[in-house]
């Protein structure tokens, strides 16, 4: 296994339920890897999934990424808790133009991996590079 592989979101189906959340969990621990705000321990959590060098499950149950992870959930109900009205209103706006956009990306990503692929004669996504 080279150190640029990316998995699959075929190898997330262990934990996701279906294609769809495979595809937004898949998504979800891309972002995590590259936020350079966040704990580097869910970071490296993210990029060990991605590259396949950790099994999800077995991220799922470190408690190096478990207690970052509520560490993370904890800062940003302390925060929500601390907003006033208006900044409530302001993130529920802010949130609602980036929910937006996930979701255009998630359908330019879902045609994507559903287009067939061209002159291989069969149907569904070309690996990743």
């Amino acid at each position: 296994m080279t150190a640029d592989r990316e998995i699959q979101d075929e190898e997330l189906m262990e934990v996701a339920q279906d294609p769809e959340q495979a595809l937004r969990l898949h998504r979800s621990l891309r972002t995590i890897a590259g936020a350079d705000s966040l704990d580097p321990n869910l970071r490296d959590m993210a990029r060990s999934v991605l590259s396949g060098s950790v099994d999800i499950k077995d991220a799922f149950r470190d408690p190096r990424y478990t207690e970052a992870v509520f560490q993370r959930l904890h800062e940003m109900r302390r925060a929500a808790e601390d907003q006033t009205y208006a900044e409530q209103q302001q993130s529920k706006a802010q949130f609602g133009e980036w929910d937006r956009r996930q979701q255009a990306d998630l359908d330019r990503e879902r045609a994507e991996r559903d287009a067939p692929v061209h002159g291989s004669g069969r149907g569904g996504r070309q690996p990743r590079n």
